[in-house]
C-alpha cells in the first residue's frame, strides 16, 4: 500500500483509509462485532492504517468497536475520531464545539477507543454559535497535554480553514465526495494545500449499495458519474459526446488506406 503524508505535518497514512462508520451506525442494523473486528484487522493485514470513526456513530459503539480491532496493532496504525456533534434525548443531531464540550468529548473517545493520545482529531462539522479560533485553541491545549497529536476539519469552507489555520496548523480537510467525481470541494483542498495541509475525501460507496436505500429513488450522491453527467450536459443544453463517437475521432483510428489497385487494361 502506498503512503501519503498529510500535508507537511509528518503524518504519514496509506493513500487508502478505512472509514468504520457503516459498521455500527447509518446503514441499518449494526453488523455483526466479530465479522467487523475481522475485516478492520484484514484491512491492516492489506496495508490500511488510516481508520475513522466519530463519537455520534453509534452513538459511542463505534469508537470501541474500532478502539477493540485495533488494540493488538495500535503502533502500526493511524486512528481519527471526531468531536462536535452529539445526539439530543430524541435522536437528532446536535451541534456543540465548545471548549468545555470538546474536552468532556476527547476524555470520552480515548476511552472508548482505548487509547493514550488520538492521533487526528476532527471538527465534525463547524459550529456556528462558537468561533472557529476558540475550537482550534481548544484543541492546541489538547495537543500540548498530550492527548491529541493533529488537529483536522471536516466539511469546513475555505474561509473558516484559514482562521483556524492560524491559530493551530491543520493537518487534514476532510469532505464527502461524489463516487465517481465532481468535486465541489476542489476550492477547499486547493487551499488546503496551500496551508500545508492534507486532503482526506470521504467516497461513501455504501450510498450507491445499501439495502436501506434500494427502494428509493436515486440522488445525485447515488448515481454513477456517467449518468449524473450526461443528465447536466441535457439541462444546459450543451453536446453530449458519447464514447463511440470520441473513438470515431480519435487519431488512432485516422489510418491512411493504401491506394486502390487497378486491373490492367482500366481507364486511369
Amino acid at each position: 500500500m502506498q503512503q501519503r503524508e498529510l500535508g507537511s505535518s509528518g503524518l504519514n497514512v496509506s493513500a487508502i483509509g478505512l472509514g468504520c462508520m457503516g459498521m455500527s451506525y447509518g446503514y441499518g442494523p449494526p453488523a455483526d462485532e466479530q465479522e467487523m473486528i475481522a475485516l478492520i484487522r484484514t484491512a491492516v493485514d492489506r496495508g490500511v492504517t488510516l481508520f475513522d470513526t466519530a463519537e455520534v456513530y453509534g452513538p459511542h459503539e463505534n469508537e470501541k468497536l474500532v478502539g477493540k480491532a485495533l488494540a493488538p496493532v495500535r503502533d502500526r496504525v493511524t486512528i481519527a475520531t471526531k468531536f462536535g456533534i452529539y445526539l439530543d434525548d430524541n435522536g437528532n443531531q446536535v451541534l456543540n464545539s465548545r471548549p468545555e464540550r470538546i474536552r468532556q468529548s476527547v476524555e470520552g473517545s480515548l476511552e472508548r477507543l482505548g487509547v493514550g493520545t488520538i492521533d487526528l482529531y476532527y471538527q465534525h462539522r463547524v459550529d456556528p454559535d462558537v468561533p472557529i479560533e476558540d475550537v482550534a485553541g481548544t484543541v492546541q491545549d489538547l495537543i500540548e497535554e498530550g492527548k491529541v497529536r493533529h488537529f483536522g476539519l471536516s466539511e469546513a469552507g475555505v474561509e473558516t480553514i484559514r482562521k483556524a489555520h492560524a491559530v493551530q496548523p491543520v493537518t487534514a480537510v476532510q469532505a464527502n465526495t461524489r463516487c465517481g467525481g465532481g468535486d465541489r470541494k476542489t476550492s477547499s483542498f486547493r487551499r488546503s494545500r496551500s496551508w500545508a495541509s492534507g486532503s482526506c475525501r470521504s467516497a461513501r460507496w455504501a450510498r450507491a449499495f445499501s439495502p436501506a436505500r434500494s427502494t428509493r429513488r436515486p440522488s445525485s450522491t447515488t448515481r454513477t458519474f456517467a449518468t449524473s453527467s450526461l443528465a447536466s450536459r441535457r439541462r444546459r443544453g450543451g453536446r453530449i459526446k458519447t464514447w463511440s463517437s470520441f473513438w470515431r475521432k480519435s487519431p488512432r483510428r485516422r489510418v491512411r488506406r493504401p491506394p486502390r489497385l487497378r486491373s490492367p487494361g482500366c481507364s486511369p
